[in-house]
């Protein structure tokens, strides 16, 4: 365990909030320019994925595990975003014969 932590330790902080930074603007991107309900989902993930680097990196540094035990939570939630979110998905497909934002329109009252 402290390999791991020295090997995170051996890179600046400065990097981690970088990439993560530059993960989480691709998400949003991707959530503000696609209108794909599948690909909106996926940048979704790849948002909460960069935060959940983060979280770890801080943990690392701080040496403390509540980070990373914060990480588990936010994963857990992530998967069952996955689950409905597909469920959803599929049966707006089986409806619509397409999984496009704008021909979500037709389930307005």
């Amino acid at each position: 365990m402290e390999d791991i932590v020295t090997q995170i330790q051996g890179i600046p902080l400065d990097h981690y909030i970088i990439f993560c930074s530059i993960i989480f603007a691709i998400g949003v991107t991707g959530v503000l320019i696609r209108r794909n309900v599948i690909i909106i989902m996926m940048s979704i993930e790849l948002m909460l994925n960069s935060v959940n680097l983060l979280l770890a990196a801080f943990s690392a540094f701080r040496g403390d595990a509540s980070g990373q035990v914060f990480v588990f939570f936010v994963m857990a939630l992530a998967a069952a975003e996955v689950a409905v979110g597909l469920a959803i998905i599929i049966m707006v497909y089986r409806n619509n014969k397409s999984v496009d934002v704008e021909s979500l329109s037709k389930l307005r009252w």
